[in-house]
């Protein structure tokens, strides 16, 4: 029964949502941002203490300035998404705009496969959408959402225009076999995992559990990796993908320390963008939860 609601009260959202001009959705999805903000403190108190921990030398009002940001980009991309399957390429081409296509180009023409790096920074919806709404269809790796109607629900939208996901439970033979068929496939890198799925590598400094996947599956089958975050720059008032260029893998030999070694180098470059677009990165998610061994929680 709670199924169904959950079900039935998102396809009520979309389907208000997805009638209203685009500057009129993204004002409700950013109430609604507030409205969570105010609501679920713990999720406040979450954001706030990764800010400290990660960005140390901002000051406790310049952490709450950027955790606004937060809730109000997830709004938006909220928003977005209760539009996206009513977006033609040439509406969306009107506040999107690429810059690097030509990176994300060139590793697809080496013809064995793309690993597009990137993670819960900006409208993460709507990047893989758009890319394949221009004629760019892509693979996601993604979790399967608790509620089975709204997980499928979901997925109907993102893959109406080519795009398919890759579920985790299954998600090494499925990235395999996409390299192999010079696939694209984004997955997203900046979430907590355990070992033995996750190692150890720095996120601001400190030791974060990150999942090895991609850094296995692109030594194996030599796909490129290219980082690719879909920003809001406020100058533009657009939404700009951003596809940056290969990354050059660290190969010496050692299969171990390589895994570790470029899974690192992925969490560096993810990194770089948040710190560029701070008020755009999913502060409120318990990065660090996975400590290392003899290491006290940092969650209560």
């Amino acid at each position: 029964m709670q199924h169904r609601v959950e079900y039935c009260a998102l396809r009520l959202l979309v389907a208000a949502i997805g009638v209203m001009p685009r500057r009129v959705a993204r004002a409700v999805g950013a109430a609604l941002g507030t409205l969570v903000r105010v609501t679920l403190s713990r999720l406040r108190q979450t954001g706030l203490q990764n800010l400290a921990m990660a960005l140390p030398e901002t000051t406790a009002e310049e952490r709450e300035r950027i955790l606004n940001g937060v809730y109000r980009s997830l709004g938006w991309e909220l928003a977005e998404f209760c539009k996206m399957s009513r977006y033609t390429a040439t509406q969306a081409s009107m506040f999107i705009r690429y810059a690097g296509l030509e990176n994300y180009l060139a590793a697809r023409d080496r013809g064995k496969g793309v690993l597009v790096l990137t993670g819960h920074l900006g409208a993460w919806e709507l990047s893989s959408f758009y890319h394949s709404l221009v004629g760019y269809p892509m693979s996601m790796v993604i979790r399967k959402l608790d509620n089975p109607l709204v997980d499928a629900y979901v997925n109907r939208i993102r893959c109406l225009h080519g795009n398919r996901v890759i579920h985790k439970d299954d998600f090494a033979r499925g990235l395999l076999t996409a390299m192999n068929k010079g696939e694209t496939v984004g997955i997203l890198m900046d979430t907590n995992m355990t070992p033995p799925q996750g190692v150890f590598v720095p996120f601001f400094g400190v030791p974060a559990c990150t999942a090895t996947a991609m850094a296995r599956i692109a030594l194996r089958s030599d796909a490129a990796v290219i980082p690719g975050f879909l920003l809001w720059e406020a100058s533009e008032r657009k939404y700009v993908l951003r596809f940056g260029p290969q990354i050059e893998l660290v190969r010496t030999g050692d299969a171990q320390a390589d895994i570790v070694a470029n899974t690192a180098l992925f969490t560096a470059v993810t990194e770089s963008y948040i710190r560029r677009y701070p008020e755009q990165w999913l502060w409120v998610h318990r990065r660090w939860k996975t400590r290392p061994p003899g290491e006290e929680r940092l969650y209560r």
